[in-house]
């Protein structure tokens, strides 16, 4: 029998989260893409990986550095993997140099640039001296470096010059420094609409100001990344906020696990900077671009130069939500299934904006895990709590990278009478749900919010997620009893109609497999995951293939699971889109179970099954479940954005027959639902179902 256990059967997580940020790169460089969308995924492909670096590459360096041998289904050790990292890394940027290399060039026909100090007119020049004067000068930080005055702290990110100065009077004489350049100040100066000037070469240019009487011998920009991983000892946390806080001062003084090196770079400057940092050489990268391609967006955002971005989408209100309708009532006659970006999040805003101020609703509870800044929903909540009405909050304190702006909120809810819940020891809750309690004429009744999102305004406009709204009592009386079990004690900590992770989720996934594995030919299983690394799930899919069951995935990231494999996975086939929207919804389709369709805030990693608070919600609406599964069957059929993973962990860009319907989900969706919308206006309700029907069907 075979080995289900075999290392060769399973991709490493990390080589395969490398995979997927190439295919953001590989957006990039698809000329197809309108100019400034191009340098958007550069941007996002540049945020990705400093995240990579600060959290899963320090995380392999601290396993080594303590000589633990950990590794997952594939049994590579941390030492393998941080070589297979940089050795992926170093190859891979000089494809990305390359093409922003390109990209830069074929803007300047558009008439935008970025140019260094040295390529501008003197015109140009004697406004960048004057912007120096008037904007770096009084904000800068020149530090000289010397017996007397010790190397500085670096915090993770930060950005600047390293210099080698030569004594004026005596050249001879030689002293280094670094010129460290705070966030505060833009990345680009932007010297005239179109005309961007990266900030380090006019710093550059004027070291002899900020270094009196030295002259600038040579020079390198560069940029450190630390450990960002937050360690929290719960069992030790009397007051969490406060550990909390400790923890993000913590951060910035991380180990360095990362430096990059701008042109301009110098074996000398490189050593002298490398023997007060200590990074090992190959966590060094040097670039003969300008570093920190997150700061791309500050070019991406021009709105004078939006016709070189993909066209804006608005999302539409559609029926029964389109107007100034009861949303109680509504719910009370159907449910509401909301596919965002394309149907407005604005209804689930309202949802929770008109609870905060109708007198007949007694309570809101709700879990938040990545709000935004200046939220809506937290503002509805901070007036619905000073006007007395019970406000029960899960803000989840440890969301990576959010952890201090949910601190803010999580401060003012409290402060506005709320009664905030910091997390589970031991648990992330990473459920999106929300509960609103009403006095009716029959008593009290419920609402209901689930996502598989977050409740975030601004990112759902360009994530992909569902939204399933209802006041069926056996979903409201499960969120009840999930509320229940975030603000008190339970050793059981399960549900009825819902399933809750850490107990719940896994073991249903799997009965749901094992269910198609034993119809055979007969199953078919549609899964919708960002990534999929637990073993025990891959093990069961494998199983399921092997019995001759039908799985498509579609995969956003990391898949530890390989397809095609004789005897194995010949019956899989995994993709991944990638395109205008950030595919984020989890959804799933079991042929033969007797619901069928679900929705989940979880992704199938053990972190998700295991270590955290989260919610599978079964899909009983018929409407609802046509919807969804019209949606997975849609992207299965995608042939422009997706890309199809190969036995070796590679992935291929799917190709379209010429003879074949060009199929771009994110295009056939913006269109539908803007048909739907404009025909709202002069159709009947049981018209527009007719359509909505016949346009999935089409597309």
């Amino acid at each position: 029998m075979l080995n289900l256990k075999n290392p060769n059967l399973y991709n490493n997580r990390e080589l395969s989260w490398l995979q997927f940020n190439t295919r953001v790169l590989k957006q990039a460089q698809d000329e197809s893409l309108p100019l400034l969308e191009r340098l958007k995924f550069l941007a996002i492909y540049g945020t990705n990986l400093d995240e990579f670096y600060m959290i899963r590459v320090a995380g392999l360096k601290k396993l080594f550095a303590q000589g633990v041998i950990v590794s997952g289904a594939d049994k590579l050790t941390p030492m393998q993997q941080l070589r297979e990292i940089r050795k992926y890394l170093h190859q891979e940027q000089q494809v990305l140099e390359h093409c922003m290399g390109g990209i830069l060039k074929k803007l300047e026909d558009e008439n935008l640039y970025i140019k260094s100090y040295a390529e501008v007119n003197n015109q140009q020049k004697h406004k960048l001296n004057q912007y120096f004067k008037e904007n770096i000068y009084p904000v800068i930080i020149p530090i000289a470096i010397d017996a007397t005055h010790p190397f500085p702290h670096l915090n993770n990110l930060s950005f600047g010059l390293i210099v080698k100065l030569l004594d004026s009077d005596d050249n001879s004489i030689e002293r280094f420094g670094i010129v460290r350049i705070p966030r505060v100040l833009s990345r680009f100066i932007e010297l005239e609409n179109g005309v961007y000037v990266p900030i380090e070469s006019v710093v550059a240019e004027h070291i002899d100001e900020l270094f009196p009487g030295y002259i600038l011998d040579k020079y390198a920009s560069f940029r450190v990344t630390r450990n960002a991983d937050i360690s929290i000892e719960e069992e030790e946390a009397d007051d969490f906020m406060e550990i909390l806080e400790e923890g993000l001062r913590l951060r910035r003084k991380g180990e360095i696990v990362r430096l990059e090196i701008g042109s301009n770079t110098d074996e000398e400057i490189v050593e002298f900077f490398n023997k007060h940092t200590n990074v090992y050489k190959r966590d060094i990268y040097r670039f003969n671009s300008f570093l920190n391609l997150s700061s791309l967006w500050q070019i991406v955002s021009n709105k004078d130069f939006a016709h070189l971005t993909l066209p804006p989408f608005k999302p539409k209100n559609l029926p029964p939500l389109d107007g100034n309708e009861d949303i109680f009532k509504t719910l009370e006659n159907q449910d509401i299934l909301l596919y965002h970006p394309y149907e407005s999040f604005e209804p689930v805003v309202k949802f929770i904006q008109t609870a905060s101020k109708d007198p007949d609703v007694v309570s809101i509870k709700m879990t938040l895990y990545r709000s935004g800044t200046n939220s809506p929903i937290v503002h509805a909540l901070m007036h619905a709590s000073e006007s007395g009405k019970q406000v029960t909050v899960m803000v989840e304190l440890k969301a990576r990278f959010d952890e201090e702006n949910n601190l803010i909120w999580a401060k003012a809810l409290e402060k506005s009478g709320a009664h905030v819940i910091y997390g589970i020891k031991g648990f992330k809750v990473h459920a999106k749900a929300a509960l609103v309690t009403r006095r009716t004429d029959g008593g009290l009744k419920q609402y209901a919010h689930i996502g598989t999102g977050n409740y975030n305004p601004s990112t759902a406009k360009i994530y992909t997620d569902m939204s399933y709204m209802t006041s069926k009592d056996v979903v409201t009386n499960d969120l009840t009893r999930f509320f229940h079990f975030l603000t008190g004690f339970s050793k059981k900590g399960s549900l009825n109609e819902l399933y809750m992770s850490p107990s719940q989720i896994k073991p249903k996934l799997l009965s749901l497999i094992q269910n198609e594995a034993r119809k055979k030919k007969d199953g078919h299983i549609i899964a919708k995951v960002n990534s999929l690394v637990d073993e025990d799930v891959i093990r069961a899919l494998y199983k399921a293939s092997q019995a001759g069951v039908k799985i498509e995935l579609i995969v956003r990231g990391i898949c530890a699971l390989k397809p095609g494999l004789k005897g194995v996975s010949e019956n899989i086939r995994v993709i991944s889109i990638l395109g205008k929207y950030l595919e984020h919804a989890r959804m799933f389709y079991f042929k033969n179970d007797a619901t069928q369709i679900y929705i989940s805030s979880a992704d199938w990693m053990p972190r998700n099954l295991v270590r955290r608070i989260e919610l599978l919600t079964a899909i009983k609406d018929n409407v609802a479940k046509e919807k969804i599964l019209q949606v997975l069957q849609l992207q299965c059929s995608d042939n422009t954005l997706a890309h199809e993973l190969q036995s070796d962990g590679t992935y291929i860009k799917v190709k379209r027959d010429p003879s074949s319907r060009a199929v771009n989900n994110h295009k056939l969706l913006e269109d539908y639902v803007n048909r739907i919308s404009k025909a709202t206006k002069k159709e009947t309700a049981n018209t527009i179902s007719k359509l909505a029907a016949r346009l999935y069907v089409e597309s």
